[in-house]
């Protein structure tokens, strides 16, 4: 076995020492980051098989497209994130999806990452939660592979009820919101 240098001897007791000088509220403060709360059981409530009805809108006024996939959704590290697979078919090919979505104890906010086999990107957002309608709105960007510019975007997440959720989507054209997107889930198990 190697003999320890006295660099690495000091790094280590400048971490250990870093590490155990944090006082109790630094401590509660980490655990408070750390712990799932009330917005992650919320989410948890969702975990499961459901069925999901997909409508798009090329352009607005044009006819739109439909399409039918399902989703397992499932809690993962602890209670801390839900991560969802899509699968179905569009266009006569394979569809898949994957999205992974977390609350920020610190932020106060909501994080969705978003990436599928019909293209090469991430999609990130990040929102909040109102009580009031039961549904949480979600912003960001997202990359027109026609354009190849990066445009806004925003996701709104209704909980229905326990076995119906209506998520829509919205992109800005000519400085106005139109919505893109519309998925109708249904609780399969």
């Amino acid at each position: 076995m190697k003999k320890i240098t006295p660099f690495i001897s000091l790094v280590l007791l400048l971490i250990s020492t870093n590490i155990f000088a944090q006082s109790q509220e630094e401590m509660q403060k980490w655990t408070d980051y750390m712990t799932p709360g009330q917005m992650h059981q919320m989410v948890a409530k969702s975990d499961g098989t459901w069925n999901e009805e997909i409508t798009m809108w090329q352009a607005p006024g044009a006819p739109p497209q439909k399409m039918t996939t399902s989703c397992e959704n499932k809690m993962i590290l602890g209670g801390r994130y839900q991560e969802a697979k899509h699968t179905g078919s569009f266009n006569g090919m394979p569809f898949e999806g994957y999205s992974l979505l977390g609350y920020d104890n610190i932020k106060k906010v909501f994080q969705s990452t978003w990436i599928d086999n019909m293209g090469t990107g991430t999609m990130h957002m990040e929102g909040t939660y109102d009580p009031a309608t039961k549904m949480v709105t979600l912003t960001g960007k997202m990359l027109d592979p026609m354009s190849g510019k990066e445009g806004d975007v925003k996701q709104t997440w209704k909980f229905v009820d326990d076995n119906n959720q209506l998520v829509e989507m919205y992109n800005m054209q000519d400085g106005k919101e139109v919505k893109t997107m519309e998925i109708k889930l249904t609780r399969k198990a």
